[in-house]
């Protein structure tokens, strides 16, 4: 029996939601991989996989695959061509989001690390994400956004015990 393939992917059912529609084929998971992703992604034309962001403990790589999607990072906008391989380190110097800008679909390959916990900031929105485990489509546990904005101070809502109770 044939594994995953590439190249005739079976993708899961598009997702879409304010104005970022994708679609996933999760052939890491589907071969059998626990501790790495491999995702290929497929974006219409005029539209953005994810919101701008970066990763704490997951490091990132993507390989396009067809068409020509531009790739957001800290230096700008720029088009990528097939074949491509781009790699988003740890940290800011990571950031990245995914846009077809162009009349056909675009796929890649997106590949990443699967460690858990991460934290992930989306800065455009002022968010902070906390993932208890590591990203995927079987995730479980905590997932919360939090803004930046709305942090408190380390003491806030402390009260030392006391022999009482």
């Amino acid at each position: 029996m044939a594994g995953p393939n590439v190249f005739d992917p079976s993708f899961e059912p598009d997702e879409g939601e304010h104005g970022f529609v994708r679609r996933r084929s999760f052939v890491g998971r589907d071969a059998g991989a626990k501790r790495l992703g491999a995702t290929v992604m497929e974006l219409p034309p005029g539209k953005t996989a994810s919101p701008y962001h970066w990763h704490h403990a997951n490091e990132e790589m993507m390989i396009v695959l067809s068409g020509r999607p531009a790739l957001r990072t800290p230096a700008g906008w720029r088009e990528l061509a097939v074949g491509e391989v781009v790699a988003f380190p740890l940290g800011e110097a990571g950031a990245h989001q995914v846009s077809n800008f162009t009349e056909e679909s675009v796929r890649y390959l997106f590949l990443s690390e699967m460690v858990g916990p991460e934290l992930v900031v989306y800065p455009d929105s002022d968010k902070i994400g906390v993932r208890e485990e590591a990203p995927g489509p079987e995730a479980a546990g905590r997932w919360e956004l939090h803004r930046s904005g709305d942090a408190v101070d380390y003491w806030d809502g402390e009260t030392p015990p006391s022999r009482e109770g």
